[in-house]
């Protein structure tokens, strides 16, 4: 197999994009894709609001989609962008939780412009050689490398954890500086999936029934940010788990009880600080899984894909745009 690299595909990486958003108090939009039609609205929605966006996948995602259509994709992406009036558009493609030498390797060698490797389950001294070992493949070929310290409880995918362990602040500089990665994903409380807390971490209000998560761990953010000053944080497992989709979801057929995510405010704040990248997967797949549901209950006749995936990728837009443009800030900065 041909090695390629992003930059012939129209790619970039997170350096000088991450940099501007420690500065600028914003972060930028971290999506996972799976389908096409989750990559369209990812790029229409990023040329509409005029921000950066980095397009992620999974290990699993990569292997639903195969390795090689997902460049072409990633390519496609960045024409597209073009096609719709972007001159310049910065797309990242980063793998999500990478992990393993090997599979990092075989993103960069395929094009990937950023890649994660996620030794957060390992011990600390062999999390640090893990990492050392991808960011000195990936740097030989300017890629950027995101590692992470500090585990984050919930299921994503492959990676699943039953309780989080805070990132220890303690510990960041020593990681930073011997691993010499660009980024690093911190525990402070957030969580994979769309059942990020169970009912008795919650409160419930009193008026609506809801519950309402445990407020996310600012004091080590702050202490992080302390020690590693202007050092690029992200933020894994950072949906909020819109109720509105979670309510057309059970209205029409679904089940999810007591699904709770992140509440944007303080997904605010977080981005105001040296976090500068907030990964957003389970949003998408509710605004999706929302749009279809509904989508058949009021046609259940249908069958043609593309009647019911037109409004998901236009549901999934408009998730896309309210993330930029309310939560993250990252519109116009292109």
């Amino acid at each position: 197999m041909k090695k390629v690299s992003y930059k012939e595909l129209g790619l970039v990486n997170t350096k000088k994009m991450f940099a501007k958003a420690v500065k600028g108090g914003y972060a930028i939009p971290a999506f996972n894709f799976n389908t096409m039609e989750q990559m369209q609205a990812i790029v229409q929605a990023a040329v509409e609001t005029k921000s950066p966006v980095i397009m992620q996948v999974s290990k699993g995602a990569r292997k639903y989609a195969n390795p090689t259509i997902l460049r072409y994709m990633a390519q496609g992406a960045v024409e597209y962008a073009k096609e719709l009036g972007c001159k310049n558009p910065q797309i990242v493609l980063h793998l999500d939780h990478g992990d393993s030498f090997e599979t990092c390797k075989s993103c960069i060698d395929m094009g990937f412009s950023s890649v994660m490797i996620d030794g957060s389950s390992l011990p600390f001294k062999e999390n640090i050689k893990l990492t050392k070992k991808v960011v000195a493949y990936a740097h030989k070929y300017d890629v950027t490398v995101e590692a992470e310290l500090g585990v984050l409880a919930g299921v994503e995918d492959e990676v699943s954890a039953a309780e989080s362990h805070y990132t220890k602040p303690e510990e960041v500089i020593e990681f930073a500086t011997k691993t010499g990665c660009d980024s690093l994903a911190i525990s402070i409380g957030t969580s994979h999936g769309a059942y990020k807390f169970k009912p008795e971490q919650c409160t419930r209000d009193p008026k609506t029934g809801l519950l309402i998560p445990p407020p996310l761990a600012f004091d080590v953010l702050k202490a992080i940010e302390k020690k590693l000053p202007g050092f690029p944080i992200v933020l894994h497992g950072s949906s909020s788990v819109p109720q509105e989709y979670v309510k057309i979801i059970n209205e029409n057929g679904g089940k999810l009880p007591d699904a709770v995510g992140i509440p944007e405010s303080q997904l605010r704040k977080a981005a105001k600080s040296a976090v500068c990248k907030i990964n957003i997967d389970s949003d998408s797949r509710l605004a999706m899984t929302a749009a279809v549901r509904q989508y058949f209950a009021k046609n259940p006749g249908h069958f043609d894909p593309r009647q019911y995936l037109g409004p998901a990728r236009e549901e999934m837009k408009k998730l896309y745009e309210h993330k930029i443009v309310k939560v993250l800030g990252s519109n116009n900065k292109l």
